[in-house]
């Protein structure tokens, strides 16, 4: 990952540019000023101005991305955009026509400075899309700001003009000199994968083992500071324990009102909340911290630990992979090692997390018909699927993810013995393709890799992420010493056509010393 958040920007570029580099002809990069306003935020629009200069084309276009990474779904978010207008450095309207429904082309012939304005219709309440209204804004770069076609990587400078009710602004991104509201990004990747959120939220600065971080509430009442900060601290320290590196110097917890979801970014994550930090009790908040978890693990696992297919990315259409049960379903099972390994969650805890994934993914018609690889590869046509039908036919990585991840572990821990385990696997990923060569792993390397640290052949695993082949919960449940009622429930009821079963998981009584050293190993708490 990366050491200082220029040398972060910079590793972006390589990894995640689309296209050559940035420089014009003439050796120097373009220029690109943005300015955003939100005068009249009740109306839901977000005014525009791009100030462009240096082009040595005579046509330029300007791209806008139709999707965000993390949120496997076309957004079509073009469709937001009104009042194009450009002009040149006289005022002078210059022509400009569309090419694609993302793609704007600027006639700007010999002029190497244009002024672009356009207003932002931002009423889509998501963690992927933008949303402004009387008491906050929440900008998704990625859907307000036009790159240039084959210029990706060039250097982007944004001004927020917050409207004047509102003092905060957080986000992830480098301000360009403090006490402005000026921000810099090296390329429009990092850009794009900087939500900021604007309002009159609170903010809290601190530092923990040599880093700096930001959060930002919109809903406090109920917030005990000393404690939330404490055990954000656990979860951080838990995880740099695990993947042994910080791939940041500065991260931004962006923690919105009501709502639902969360989405996770190179230099922060920004999640909807229950609208209070009042929990009713223990175990919502202890969700709660799960959730905050998941997205900071993907730090590691998505944005550097990532699918070949996911970067560089194409943002005028679908990124399909097959991988993203390890990137999603490996993440929900860090979020319960993490926890524990922090002292947040408890051995019975985690053993209830994981036996609900299993119950929601075995107790459905779906897990006949979908293998884990195709619900991966297929996300773009299921993500959010409501259809009547969606049970019968699918199943999510989210449920079956975590299973596969669960089992890998301890297939890996049993044959080493515990010298190894998916840990490692998790570092050699990171080491050796996001460090070392720069770029995501295929599946077959990621196979490889497993099988290379497992010391055996993992066929049958790969059988259960490929295949509807019913999984043998309790080999590989042995290795830990534990147990699993694979039994129907005693009031045989059923669901969509299937005999519901509670899989409820139990410890041995008695269990070897290598069953008893994995289950500890995994299952360690500080509770």
């Amino acid at each position: 990952m990366v050491r200082k958040l220029e040398l972060f920007a910079s590793i972006l570029v390589f990894l995640f540019s689309s296209v050559s580099n940035a420089e014009t002809a003439s050796g120097k990069p373009i220029k690109m000023n943005y300015t955003v306003s939100m005068e009249a935020p009740e109306s839901h629009y977000l005014d525009i101005r791009l100030e462009c200069e240096g082009l040595t084309e005579t046509q330029t276009s300007f791209m806008l991305p139709v999707w965000s990474p993390g949120y496997y779904m076309i957004l079509d978010i073009p469709r937001h955009i009104v009042d194009f207008d450009v002009i040149d450095s006289n005022g002078k309207k210059i022509p400009w026509h569309k090419k694609a429904k993302n793609g704007w082309v600027v006639e700007n012939g010999t002029q190497k400075k244009i002024t672009i304005s356009y207003r932002f219709f931002a009423d889509r309440k998501s963690v992927a899309e933008s949303y402004v209204d009387n008491e906050k804004a929440f900008i998704m770069p990625n859907n307000v700001f036009m790159h240039i076609e084959n210029h990706i990587d060039n250097p982007v400078q944004v001004t927020f003009n917050p409207n004047k009710k509102w003092n905060k602004i957080s986000t992830g991104l480098k301000r360009a000199s403090e006490g402005t509201n000026t921000f810099f990004a090296n390329n429009f990747d990092v850009l794009y994968d900087s939500p900021v959120y604007i309002g009159n939220q609170l903010t809290v600065d601190f530092k923990h083992e040599g880093k700096s971080y930001s959060l930002g509430i919109a809903a406090p009442e109920g917030l005990n500071e000393e404690k939330f900060t404490s055990d954000l601290k656990k979860i951080m320290t838990a995880t740099t324990a695990i993947m042994k590196k910080v791939p940041y110097d500065y991260y931004s917890f962006i923690m919105m009102e009501a709502g639902g979801g969360g989405l996770e970014h190179w230099n922060s994550q920004a999640i909807f909340t229950n609208g209070t930090f009042d929990f009713k009790s223990k175990e919502e908040y202890t969700d709660f911290l799960n959730f905050v978890t998941h997205e900071y693990f993907h730090l590691y696992n998505v944005k550097a630990i990532r699918p070949i297919e996911l970067g560089p990315f194409d943002y005028n259409k679908e990124n399909y992979t097959s991988m993203l049960w390890v990137s999603e379903g490996f993440t929900v099972y860090y979020e319960y090692i993490i926890m524990m390994r922090a002292g947040l969650l408890k051995s019975k805890d985690a053993y209830k997390y994981i036996t609900e994934s299993i119950k929601r993914y075995e107790n459905i018609e779906g897990s006949k018909h979908m293998s884990l690889s195709r619900s991966s590869f297929d996300i773009w046509l299921n993500f959010f699927n409501n259809e009547s039908n969606a049970k019968q036919t699918t199943i999510s990585y989210y449920n079956k993810g975590p299973i596969i991840g669960f089992l890998l572990d301890l297939e890996i821990r049993n044959n080493t013995k515990n010298q190894k385990s998916l840990d490692d696997v998790m570092r050699f990923l990171y080491d050796e393709f996001y460090e070392k060569r720069g770029r995501g792993f295929t599946e077959a390397e990621f196979w490889q890799a497993s099988e290379q640290i497992a010391g055996k052949s993992l066929d049958e695993i790969k059988t259960y992420v490929n295949t509807v082949t019913e999984i043998n919960y309790q080999k590989y449940f042995d290795y830990a010493g534990l147990q699993i009622d694979l039994d129907p429930m005693k009031s045989s009821a059923k669901n969509e056509g299937l005999i519901e079963r509670s899989f409820e998981i139990k410890e041995f009584t008695a269990a070897s010393p290598l069953q008893a050293e994995i289950r500890k190993s995994i299952f360690k708490s500080e509770n």
